[in-house]
């Protein structure tokens, strides 16, 4: 795919002359070889960051993170921390700031180790026969608790690496099932459970013998899959509880969102008690206040809905009461951050648009705005120093350091400077307009670079996922708006009714219509971009989403077929109705249709594309990953023999190694190629 661009690469030199150099736009190469930040974290007295950084070897098609330090005092430029070769993740500071503990698989599976701040080598701190998945130091720095994947009945960690090892070489390979989920994302279930234990560190400041398991009898995973870390779990400020939320499985897990808090002693010594047996929602993210007395979390309120608002809670430890600390706050809150004066609780959330960084009053619940603009990605404060990784349409993200109170922010980082500085980016600007029932939806419009006020563009329509989502002002790694611009297309994104940051009740427009309200305001959003903008082509615009937005496209093309001259459904529902028994998360089916096909089957139907393949007439390109399990392959593969078996003109991509997102690099690139060459065939002049 590479030899298509040769030519170019030959040509740049005589391209350049006396005059000012014409920047290009960005293409996927660019973007996924670009290093990204993550895991901003500050020593115990506020003067170095250390960080992630994340560099491509695109030749490997991998990627590995390495940790880096930089003073906040100082102009000294940052410093390598962890070794060539080294991938890690997690950083944490010891108590004293002298330590920096990771995650790594440089042994060959993932361990915890060390490195000193001052440098020198990296040392291994277990060597466990399975991997950690997450761990959290303790206040005392005594001991540290962690997750590891086992069989629950096993009584060690051998048992469990036999047992695996047994399998993979048996030459039987049938697997029975009695329960689901019998997979999940991307992993089909082999009857392991995330579990967590605790060891202490010993003379010579490893890990030894056989770690203690503190979730006995916790029929579920802890932290959650596939997406649990370790905001899941928390210490007391004294190191002798863990609280951690955890889901019992049973028969109900694939359709059940009750997550419990369960406290237990750090040692195992106690048997774990449940915290919030009341609530049958979302309870998760346990942080300790500093005496041990309150426990603040956060919680939704509506069993089997995974996209309810998270509201901040605050148990008193003691007596058990509980009270919502920011009922008035209409937003979700993300994971939270204690201030050191205990007054203020620290969390990012979407927010018209952006990912903002904000203070929530532990007293009154009143929330103040920190950051703004943009995506934060990843926080960290100490005292009153905040750092902070933030992204926009137009910027990867870079490093920020301010005020606790969100002043004074400078950026303090300047990452793919080398590979930004003949790149053009286009131009955004957020706008809004009149959707369903005459409410205020907003969206973005994105210019192609080098953006000419006298030309007309082609147009590439995104549709974000979720439903519950938002594709933001966000320098995004799979549905980058820059990839569109850079080949010189417009881009307009609209955050339909379902979308977030808008308050739940937007959210909630979705549930039970998704090809209604959304449709409408996609329609009245188009409509708007084009009166408003002027560049925008309406007679040469291609639609494209994937996950809801693919499901949109599929919608659209039985539904609204009049703007696009062709179509794109990445991961989309064809079929509603074998959706709801083919899917492995049956909580989010059954609440966004109110209940099971067999119960509700009308519903499932009502906003079905598959009742409209009759009226599909525009040519699309359909993608999906084979271990997408949220949305089963067949999906797409329905789709395709349908637009086939109509005669129109469509193609099929698919990769055998990726879920329901495309993330190998190369993989990303002929994603990318592919999609941009189907828009450039229908929107050609």
């Amino acid at each position: 795919m590479n030899s298509r661009f040769a030519p170019i690469a030959l040509m740049l030199p005589m391209l350049i002359s006396s005059q000012a150099f014409a920047a290009r736009g960005m293409d996927v190469r660019d973007m996924v070889n670009f290093d990204r930040v993550s895991e901003p974290t500050l020593s115990p007295d506020g003067k170095t960051v250390v960080y992630g950084l994340r560099k491509v070897d695109y030749e490997a098609n991998k990627a590995k993170t390495g940790l880096w330090k930089q003073s906040l005092n100082s102009k000294q430029a940052p410093v390598r921390l962890t070794a060539e070769g080294f991938s890690v993740n997690s950083p944490t500071f010891s108590s004293d700031g002298a330590i920096v503990y990771f995650l790594s698989a440089k042994s060959g599976s993932m361990q915890l180790w060390k490195q000193s701040l001052a440098g020198g080598d990296a040392a291994q701190l277990s060597n466990y026969p399975l991997d950690i998945g997450s761990y959290k130091i303790s206040p005392d720095g005594k001991s540290v608790a962690f997750n590891l994947e086992v069989f629950n009945d096993c009584n060690d960690l051998a048992c469990t690496k036999k047992r695996l090892d047994d399998t993979a070489a048996a030459k039987v390979t049938g697997v029975l099932y009695d329960k689901i989920f019998i997979r999940h994302w991307d992993t089909w279930a082999d009857g392991r459970r995330n579990q967590l234990f605790t060891a202490s560190f010993s003379g010579d400041g490893k890990l030894s013998g056989e770690p203690k398991k503190i979730t006995n009898g916790i029929d579920g995973d802890v932290p959650s899959k596939p997406f649990g870390d370790a905001s899941e779990y928390a210490f007391s400020p004294d190191s002798k509880t863990i609280v951690f939320n955890a889901r019992i499985a049973g028969k109900t897990e694939p359709w059940s969102t009750n997550f419990d808090l369960y406290s237990v002693a750090a040692d195992g010594s106690t048997t774990p008690k449940n915290l919030t047996p009341e609530n049958l929602a979302w309870d998760t993210g346990p942080v300790f206040s500093h005496d041990g007395k309150t426990l603040y979390y956060r919680a939704m309120k509506r069993a089997t809905f995974e996209a309810d608002r998270f509201g901040v809670m605050a148990m008193d430890l003691a007596s058990g009461d509980k009270h919502e600390i920011n009922a008035a706050w209409d937003r979700s809150a993300d994971s939270l951050l204690l201030s050191a004066d205990g007054k203020s609780l620290y969390t990012v959330t979407d927010d018209v648009g952006n990912h903002g960084l904000f203070a929530i009053d532990t007293a009154t619940g009143a929330a103040r705005k920190l950051v703004s603009n943009g995506t934060v990605s990843g926080f960290d404060i100490v005292g009153n120093t905040l750092v902070f990784a933030r992204s926009t349409l137009t910027s990867p993200a870079q490093l920020f350091v301010g005020s606790s109170e969100g002043a004074k922010v400078k950026q303090i980082s300047n990452f793919n400077a080398d590979k930004l500085k003949d790149i053009a980016m286009g131009g955004y600007e957020q706008f809004n307009f009149k959707g369903w029932n005459n409410e205020t939806v907003y969206g973005y419009v994105v210019k192609p670079a080098n953006f000419d006020k006298n030309k007309k563009y082609p147009v590439a329509f995104l549709i974000h996922g979720g439903p519950q989502g938002s594709f933001g002002n966000n320098f995004h790694y799979r549905w980058n708006a820059q990839t569109y611009a850079g080949m010189g297309f417009a881009v307009v994104m609209i955050d339909f009714h379902g979308s977030t940051g808008y308050g739940q009740a937007f959210t909630d427009g979705i549930s039970g219509d998704w090809g209604g309200k959304p449709l409408e305001d996609l329609q009245k959003g188009w409509a708007a971009a084009l009166g408003k903008y002027s560049f925008l082509n309406g007679e040469r615009a291609c639609a494209l989403g994937g996950s809801y937005g693919g499901y949109m496209v599929n919608w659209i093309a039985g539904n609204w077929q009049a703007p696009w001259k062709c179509l794109v459904s990445h991961s989309g529902v064809f079929d509603s109705r074998s959706m709801g028994y083919s899917t492995e998360e049956l909580w989010f089916d059954e609440w966004e249709h109110k209940g099971t096909v067999y119960e509700k089957p009308e519903s499932y139907e009502v906003s079905n594309p598959v009742n409209h393949v009759a009226d599909w007439k525009v040519p699309m390109l359909v993608i999906h990953g084979q271990l997408d399990y949220r949305i089963p392959v067949e999906q797409g593969i329905g789709a395709f023999t349908a637009l086939q078996r109509r005669g129109i003109d469509s193609q099929f991509l698919t990769f055998p190694d990726e879920n329901h997102w495309i993330l190998k690099p190369h993989n990303s690139v002929l994603w990318h190629d592919t999609v941009n060459a189907w828009l450039k065939k229908y929107t050609a002049e």
